[in-house]
């Protein structure tokens, strides 16, 4: 049983630190300023928002959340707050200390927090980097890949298994490190019980990821993707 996160509460702000980080926490830690150069933007994927924060004993990823499509156009940070058992960064911070204890490859939790406001909120989230990772997106057209693409089906298929929905599963949220494979960002995402083998979320969250990959790089010019994605369902089907 994973240890208890603990909770600051401060009225309009609260802050969920994992246990081990509590005696050090600050909450100037989800600011970048803070930081100074040992907070660097992050370059691939997503909508900004995010940097990689670094220091003694530190190596972390700082995410602010964003809204994505056409209601960013008149919010882009505020979400209507309806209670705390719903703040999106919270939510994130125990799926992701749940799939810990599943044994599922993602990154470990350090803190969230919430700042509300006439009934909105913003929010954020800091989790533990990963070491020498680089995201499938920025993998996907090296040849000779084949064992990458088997593994990225195998590890789908685990945390499908374990009923694990993945929100938004693209080809910037599989990163890869030799033959370790990790998903990332599970906003909104959550776990689901007693799910079939033919549970038609599963069936999109695949389909996401395969339109990702096609709007990354035209299959029609590039069949190696073709290729990869015909390994890794093959893979996920348990074939592979």
């Amino acid at each position: 049983m994973a240890t208890r996160p603990v909770l600051i509460d401060h009225g309009n702000s609260a802050y969920m630190v994992a246990a081990h980080c509590a005696a050090e926490f600050a909450p100037e830690w989800f600011q970048p300023e803070y930081w100074g150069i040992n907070a660097v933007p992050v370059g691939s994927g997503g909508r900004g928002g995010a940097w990689f924060l670094s220091g003694e004993n530190r190596c972390w990823v700082l995410r602010r959340y964003y809204r994505g499509g056409l209601v960013s156009k008149l919010s882009q940070k505020n979400y209507i707050y309806t209670g705390q058992k719903r703040v999106r960064s919270f939510a994130e911070f125990h799926l992701l200390q749940a799939m810990h204890e599943f044994g599922l490859p993602v990154s470990k939790p350090v803190a969230a927090c919430y700042h509300r406001f006439s009934g909105f909120y913003q929010t954020a989230i800091i989790v533990e980097r990963l070491a020498g990772v680089l995201p499938l997106g920025d993998l996907c057209t090296v040849p000779d890949n084949d064992d990458m693409w088997r593994n990225i089906g195998s590890v789908i298929r685990r945390f499908h298994d374990a009923g694990v929905y993945h929100a938004d599963l693209n080809c910037f949220n599989i990163l890869v490190n030799g033959q370790a494979i990790y998903l990332i960002d599970f906003d909104k995402g959550r776990i689901i019980n007693a799910a079939s083998d033919n549970a038609s979320w599963k069936h999109r969250n695949l389909n996401r990821l395969k339109r990702s990959l096609n709007k990354r790089v035209n299959s029609d010019q590039n069949p190696s993707i073709e290729h990869g994605w015909t390994l890794l369902h093959n893979a996920y089907l348990g074939f592979g």
